[in-house]
């Protein structure tokens, strides 16, 4: 077996039931190809995030716009339409397995500063997910609790009723979650039927009304002309950008998506270079999935807007400001409206269908989660390997959840902030991305550089928004802050930990005779010595090693060569075996990110009768920071200590190699 995919000592899930239980997937198994769907079934999977938001964005607008929410609205609807479409749609264009907007940055930004980057990002969007399941949860307890039928029942039990919510979505993930496509769509279409209803009659009723809207455009006018209000509701619409949380998810969903008759998807195996920067590899571009994700997130903006605008329109008329600030209707102002317009068991219908949809906001988004860290942090070796299971990770994250839960005491208003900055962080991180593949494209292709001008407008626009948001409500921040600091605390001791892995994903030929060659010095056949330079130091190296050491056999001589990224945990080696004159061989191993590990992954592949290793006198602290940075460092004794490790977990009575430790 490659000893790279043995069981690894960091992973704590070792045989226990407990432990099988928590390593158990849940779900579909590894590696299994999903099954597509047309766009406009896949839609309503998005929609669940989406559209669920109109369970709390209407009264959220008032609270931050006031009588302007309608005008804050429109400029919502204005950037959802001309500026995260268009960007949403480039990243799908581009990374068309689902992996969205961070992917492509980890390609066009690589080394650490990219790394950083990406750890950061995945802090605002950890920040997004997991509010997005609290603040859900939050407002369908909220709906439950001020119901007509329920509130005697409910009143006062906001947050156990929220935890209670979470912990069944906790549940379903930890029991294995499946057809979510079918769910989603029995959830999402009646939900926007009844919604529909509901503003359908706001409508009417402003119709049979008039003096409503004389009202609202009076408390308009009072507020000044029309410059003062267009840069209120500009200033305002920060606040609202809870409205635009279902883009990611669109992108997410993508492999889902059903293309053309032979859409390929990413490449396994033999797959080309990105044609494109910022593009994933794959064997050919999926035209026809990357035209109908198009025309999911085409479809979903449309809808979208549309009901965000009535909404804040029929709210902010026939709601008094009484019942949405802090009264009855806060938190959930259509529902408000259904009670009062259409009476108390439409109301509960529409209350069960908005508790139903948030709750599945909060799966869309624990999938979400389930899907982005383990895609990212054990990769990067700042994260243990359970971390890459599912059910594990389904603990972590409902007790992280029923945490933030407690902090805002489970009211809607008070996540509104935390919420809004780890979208906007998302959008931004999204255009960051299209600008600067647009940019690098341009230059690939010794095009204007004023190609990618619009992109990078539509970036500023969402830098703006989220710098508002910052310093207008910080408690989003400082939440993703708390979070980027877990991750880059608990990252740096988990690369301690596992510095002692083999850190080799897999091995790769350059020759088939370079294959062949290999395995005939596989079991006891050589002896292993490692060298830094190239073949002129070969035969100096033996000659020294000859002083004092008997060599009965052939000698391999091992040189490793660092990869230009050496940021990354792992990394598929290459490998060219050669002659040198009758009896000895060359090994050269290229891209590894850190030589100690390479060189134990190597020996443990050849079996040697000896391996000699050099110790330098650099000082150890030195080279424990040249290590962890650059992945060089005290290579004889890491190579020990590597392989001491690999051996205390491995059951093989075979003889060992002998290792000599040698002074320069």
């Amino acid at each position: 077996m490659d000893p790279a995919q043995r069981p690894n000592p960091t992973d704590i899930l070792s045989s226990s039931p407990l432990a099988r239980w928590l390593r158990h997937a849940g779900g579909d198994e590894p590696g299994k190809a999903h099954p597509t769907w047309p766009w406009y079934r896949v839609i309503w999977l998005t929609g669940v995030d989406y559209f669920s938001t109109l369970g709390y964005q209407p009264g959220l607008a008032l609270l931050a716009a006031g009588s302007i929410a309608p005008l804050a609205t429109a400029i919502l609807v204005l950037v959802t339409i001309f500026g995260a479409l268009p960007i949403y749609q480039r990243v799908a264009e581009r990374s068309f397995s689902g992996h969205g907007s961070i992917s492509m940055l980890e390609k066009l930004l690589p080394g650490w500063k990219g790394k950083l980057f990406v750890l950061t990002l995945i802090g605002f969007a950890t920040t997004a997910f997991i509010v997005t399941m609290t603040l859900s949860a939050a407002d369908a307890a909220e709906h439950a609790a001020k119901n007509h039928y329920l509130e005697p029942y409910l009143e006062g039990h906001q947050f156990a009723v929220t935890v209670t919510l979470l912990a069944m979505l906790a549940l379903v993930f930890l029991r294995g979650f499946r057809e979510a496509i079918g769910v989603a769509t029995v959830i999402a279409v009646p939900y926007l039927f009844l919604s529909g209803g509901v503003i359908a009659v706001g409508i009417a009723e402003l119709f049979a009304h008039p003096e409503k809207v004389t009202e609202w455009k009076g408390s308009l006018e009072s507020q000044g002309g029309t410059w003062p209000l267009l840069l209120a509701s500009l200033l305002a619409f920060p606040k609202l950008a809870l409205g635009l949380s279902g883009f990611e998810t669109g992108v997410t969903v993508m492999p889902l998506v059903a293309g053309d008759v032979g859409d390929a998807g990413p490449a396994h195996g033999s797959a080309q270079s990105a044609t494109r920067p910022g593009e994933e590899p794959a064997l050919h571009r999926p035209l026809g999935r990357i035209r109908n994700t198009r025309h999911l997130l085409t479809a979903a903006a449309l809808i979208m807007s549309v009901f965000l605008i009535g909404s804040s329109i029929v709210t902010t008329t026939l709601i008094p400001e009484s019942a949405w600030r802090g009264g009855d209707a806060s938190g959930r102002a259509l529902s408000w409206l259904a009670e009062h317009l259409i009476g108390p068991n439409f109301a509960t219908l529409y209350d069960l269908s908005t508790v139903l949809i948030l709750w599945f906001a909060g799966a869309s988004a624990m999938a979400a989660m389930l899907a982005l860290i383990p895609q990212y942090l054990p990769r990067f070796g700042m994260a243990p390997h359970w971390v890459s299971h599912p059910r594990p990770l389904v603990l972590v994250l409902f007790s992280i959840s029923v945490l933030v839960t407690w902090m805002f005491d489970a009211e809607v208003e008070a996540q509104g902030g935390a919420y809004a900055t780890g979208v906007l962080a998302l959008f931004f991180s999204a255009a960051v991305a299209v600008t600067l593949a647009i940019s690098a494209e341009a230059r690939q292709e010794k095009k204007s550089a004023w190609k990618a001008a619009p992109y990078a407008a539509i970036t500023g626009l969402f830098l703006f928004a989220l710098i508002n948001n910052v310093v207008d409500r910080p408690d989003g921040l400082l939440i993703s802050s708390a979070f980027i600091g877990c991750i880059v605390v608990l990252g740096a001791i988990s690369r301690y930990y596992r510095a002692t892995e083999f850190r080799v994903e897999k091995l790769a030929f350059e020759r088939p005779e370079d294959e062949e060659l290999f395995n005939q010095l596989r079991g006891k056949k050589v002896h292993l010595l490692t060298v830094k330079h190239t073949e002129t130091g070969f035969w100096k190296h033996r000659k020294r090693i000859q002083q004092y050491y008997k060599l009965d056999g052939p000698v391999a001589f091992l040189h490793v060569e660092l990869a230009s990224d050496r940021s990354r945990f792992d990394s598929t080696i290459y490998v060219r075996v050669g002659r040198i004159g009758e009896n000895d061989y060359r090994i050269s191993v290229s891209n590894s990110v850190a030589v100690a590990n390479t060189v134990a992954y190597v020996s443990e592949l050849l079996d040697p009768i000896a391996i000699f290793l050099g110790l330098t006198q650099v000082n150890p602290v030195t080279q424990a920071f040249r290590y962890l940075i650059w992945g060089e460092g005290e290579t004889g004794v890491l190579v020990y200590q590597i392989l001491l490790r690999y051996w205390s977990y491995t059951p093989e009575e075979d003889v060992k190699p002998r290792i000599f430790l040698m002074s320069d």
